[in-house]
């Protein structure tokens, strides 16, 4: 008689503590690059997903983020690239050029940067990002930007 799939077990206090240290590991790297993006995350979902806030920031954050082969600035630069391809990712792409801007890229890093995507993601998808940079501009009072 098939009773279903054994239930899984509560997880060991080694695995709780993995799990904890991936996540403190993850808000250490997340506060040092965009303190303001903590809450974001974990306040925006913490009543319909925890556990999606724990995943980000615990294997986005403590896991892919924190190798050392890139750089936070490369980083941001290519997570700019792709949120502005996939279009619809503008709440995030905010975020991510808040990041941009304290990891060290310049507004004109990033303007030449999301122009560049126009030739491969488009330009409805770049002007959408372009529009999201100039708010965070504005709002950090980086306008105008200077380009050459």
């Amino acid at each position: 008689m098939n009773t279903g799939p054994e239930p899984t077990p509560a997880p060991s206090s080694a695995t709780a503590e993995t799990r904890q240290a991936r996540f403190a590991q993850g808000l250490e790297t997340l506060n040092g690059i965009n303190s303001d993006a903590v809450p974001l995350v974990l306040d925006s979902l913490a009543d319909v997903s925890p556990e999606l806030a724990h995943q980000i920031v615990a294997w986005g954050f403590g896991e892919i983020y924190r190798r050392p082969a890139l750089p936070p600035r490369d980083r941001q630069l290519l997570t700019l690239g792709i949120l502005t391809a996939l279009g619809g990712c503008e709440p995030q792409l905010e975020v991510h050029l808040n990041t941009a801007l304290n990891v060290g890229l310049t507004p004109e890093e990033i303007v030449e940067a999301l122009l560049h995507s126009a030739g491969y993601a488009g330009f409805p998808r770049a002007l959408n990002a372009t529009f999201v940079a100039k708010k965070v501009f504005a709002e950090r009072g980086l306008l105008p930007v200077d380009q050459k």
